[in-house]
């Protein structure tokens, strides 16, 4: 095992989910584990398939510390993306896909409620591109979902509160294209009160925050130490 300080990044991108260990010292790529993400194309709606991405991350944590030790963990993903759980921290709806072309079915409605890009410099995208247009679209149409949602999660804070428990939101996938952040007040925009949502987004946390460790049972079931720090994640592409 290596005894020096490695980091392991989940990568959650569109087309793969990747685990990277990096050499914290040097920063070189020591090893990577990869896997394919597939869409699951079943109802209620195309939504990713969250449980098998959850056993690749698991089973790749546990091999990499085996093989060299991790001593802390990060998180990237692709954005157009929101967890929506429920007060048991567990999934209220599945996390849909953002090519889904279904969301357009509330596109005029949400078109009169969108915030204007001089708000939020966030363009008008097709599909789910806008998260606010697929957390609209979700509200509006699958059935008694905005009160069953307690906490709404970026992409990357989802998987931090799968490891830890803990939940949190980030202003890098929060201000990607989202029209729900206004970077000029570095707050929310007018729509997330509008449409009365601010409630229920998790906390802010910078990106490169230590949220919190590992949760005992996440600890047990990989191998690595209870105490292991989890940073609170942060966009793909701002993060390049």
């Amino acid at each position: 095992m290596n005894s020096g300080k490695n980091i392991a990044v989940i990568d959650i991108g569109k087309t793969n989910a990747k685990v990277v260990l990096v050499d914290a010292n040097t920063m070189d790529e020591i090893t990577v584990e990869k896997t394919r993400n597939q869409v699951l194309n079943s109802k209620p709606y195309p939504h990713f398939n969250v449980d098998e991405i959850w056993e690749f991350i698991l089973g790749s944590l546990g091999k990499l510390h085996a093989a060299y030790g991790i001593s802390t963990i990060s998180i990237t993903t692709h954005g157009a993306c929101a967890a929506l759980l429920n007060k048991s921290g567990n999934l209220a709806a599945p996390i849909l896909d953002y090519e889904y072309q279904g969301v357009d079915q509330t596109a005029a409605e949400y078109e009169r409620t969108r915030p204007k890009f001089a708000e939020t410099g966030s363009p008008r995208l097709a599909g789910g591109l806008n998260l606010g247009a697929q957390i609209f679209w979700l509200f509006e149409t699958v059935e008694g979902l905005k009160d069953s949602t307690d906490a709404i999660l970026m992409y990357p804070q989802y998987w931090a509160q799968r490891l830890t428990g803990i939940i949190a939101n980030e202003v890098t996938s929060l201000g990607c294209h989202t029209d729900l952040w206004n970077p000029y007040t570095n707050d929310f925009s007018s729509m997330v009160d509008k449409l009365d949502w601010r409630d229920r987004f998790a906390p802010l946390r910078p990106a490169n925050q230590i949220l919190g460790t590992l949760s005992t049972s996440v600890a047990d079931q990989i191998g690595l130490p209870a105490d292991t720090p989890v940073l609170c994640g942060i966009h793909d592409s701002n993060a390049s």
